[in-house]
């Protein structure tokens, strides 16, 4: 679980020191070595350790990224592009120092063709604000990590969340990208069009790269009209089990929710305390529904009589604007909700994904691994698409404590991959999930991974030490 420092492999401070000089005298006032300010640009979210690139550069334009990938190309120093700093794995980590790329000057929105669908934007447009700047014009960006992210940050760890099941992940979403290459170089890798057979698919490739093959500065996003009706919904369950059977019958009998999440009773008890809700303290489904006032209504119906089939009910619907948001910020802050649970202790928040059929089956597992281990580990998830998380508190002045968290999550992964799932629905590889890529994807297809990084970046500048080691 915690990441040693790798330090002992940084670049020789002779050509950090050069690097950092060059970048002096061409972008001068962007160039900060302040060390709280440098920390801050590091990890500062989760349990992995903080580990600050020696330089951060504020950059304002395209120009700017290019000349200093361009300079630390020439001296092989590595380059750590950041967005927001809200990863959960390590991903703005500088293990091997380096210089920090701060885009979140960037952050022009540059176009919106609302006949079109799509708008153009830079990356370090956050989410919230994109909406803002939409909703005048009826349209929206439905993808949700709860966290206000960067849109570039949201590209690079292929972010997903609570509107994923009806909307799809950030790969589903992406028209284009502008990216700066490892020799500073600066391509786009397709059209506005919304399909292509033209070459191979450099879009996805960049997408969920993490920043490891280049910087992405420029993003062409699909949009969508905002719904003429909006329902969100609370349906307690007397189990787990019951509750997971549910989503599962909603999807296959291809119910249309825009959202579905799961919360446990434990985290049902957090919100309450956290946010100010009166919610029974069972477990419980948060759901939205999207569509025409017909539409919501029947899909509300047909929601709730399978919710009865497992002994839910009754849902409590919120259709007032306010309401839905309390309700929604209510479950995105459940990292937050959960620190007074256990004072003292630090929250390590993990996830994996399943098959939708096996969901049931691998959340009743864990919930029992959490019971029996003595852990205090809420559960939540965005479970319409099989997707689910802990939120587990730990002692990191323990090591019993410590070693435990770690062996509980090495039995999630294990127990996610055996029913053909993956290690990360949503958080993405970073530092922190590195181990488990050989047990997912088998050593010939990290190969396969390991090529391209090194033809694409064969300096290995571009954030090393995330996703694939070389």
């Amino acid at each position: 679980m915690l990441v040693a420092s790798a330090k002992s492999d940084s670049p020789s401070a002779e050509r950090v020191a050069l690097a950092t000089q060059e970048l002096k005298s061409t972008l001068d006032h962007k160039i900060v070595t302040n060390a709280v300010i440098r920390s801050q640009h590091a990890n500062v979210t989760t349990y992995l350790p903080n580990e600050p690139a020696d330089v951060v550069v504020f950059a304002e334009t395209v120009a700017d990224v290019q000349q200093a990938v361009r300079i630390c190309a020439a001296h092989k120093v590595p380059v750590i592009p950041w967005g927001a700093g809200t990863s959960l794995e390590g991903q703005v980590n500088a293990p091997f120092g380096g210089v920090c790329i701060d885009l979140s000057r960037m952050n022009r929105i540059v176009a919106v063709n609302s006949e079109d669908l799509d708008c153009v934007i830079e990356p370090g447009v956050t989410r919230k604000r994109l909406n803002e700047e939409l909703r005048d014009q009826g349209l929206f960006f439905p993808i949700d990590p709860g966290a206000d992210a960067s849109l570039g940050g949201m590209v690079s760890t292929r972010a997903s969340g609570t509107n994923a099941v009806r909307y799809g992940t950030m790969k589903d979403n992406v028209l284009s990208l502008d990216v700066v290459t490892p020799s500073g170089e600066l391509i786009t890798t397709a059209t506005r069009a919304r399909k292509s057979s033209a070459g191979y698919d450099l879009t996805r490739l960049y997408v969920g790269a993490e920043g490891t093959l280049g910087i992405v500065t420029g993003i062409t996003l699909k949009l969508y009209g905002i719904p003429e009706a909006i329902s969100a919904a609370v349906c307690p369950f007397p189990s787990i089990e019951a509750a997971c059977n549910a989503v599962i019958m909603t999807i296959q009998c291809g119910i249309p929710v825009a959202r579905i999440e799961l919360l446990d009773e434990v985290q049902v008890r957090a919100s309450n305390a956290y946010a100010k809700l009166a919610l029974a303290e069972t477990p419980t489904l948060f759901l939205e529904f999207h569509g025409t006032e017909a539409s919501v209504h029947e899909q509300a119906d047909r929601f709730g009589t399978i919710a009865a089939e497992f002994g839910g009910g009754p849902a409590a619907f919120a259709v007032k604007p306010e309401e839905r948001t309390k309700l929604w910020q209510a479950r995105h802050d459940a990292y937050w909700s959960a620190l007074p649970l256990r004072p003292g202790a630090k929250a390590v928040a993990t996830d994996v994904c399943v098959p939708i059929s096996r969901l049931a089956e691998c959340v009743m597992e864990t919930k029992r691994d959490i019971e029996e281990m003595g852990l205090v580990a809420p559960i939540v998830g965005h479970v319409g698409d099989g997707n689910f998380h802990t939120t587990l508190m730990v002692d990191h002045d323990d090591p019993a404590d410590v070693e435990k968290a770690h062996h509980y999550m090495k039995r999630l992964v294990a127990r996610a991959l055996a029913m053909g799932g993956t290690c990360t629905g949503e958080h993405g590889i970073g530092q922190g999930k590195m181990g488990y890529m050989a047990a997912e994807h088998g050593e010939a297809a990290l190969d396969v991974m390991r090529a391209i990084k090194r033809t694409l970046d064969p300096d290995n500048i571009m954030n090393p030490g995330k996703i694939v080691a070389i």
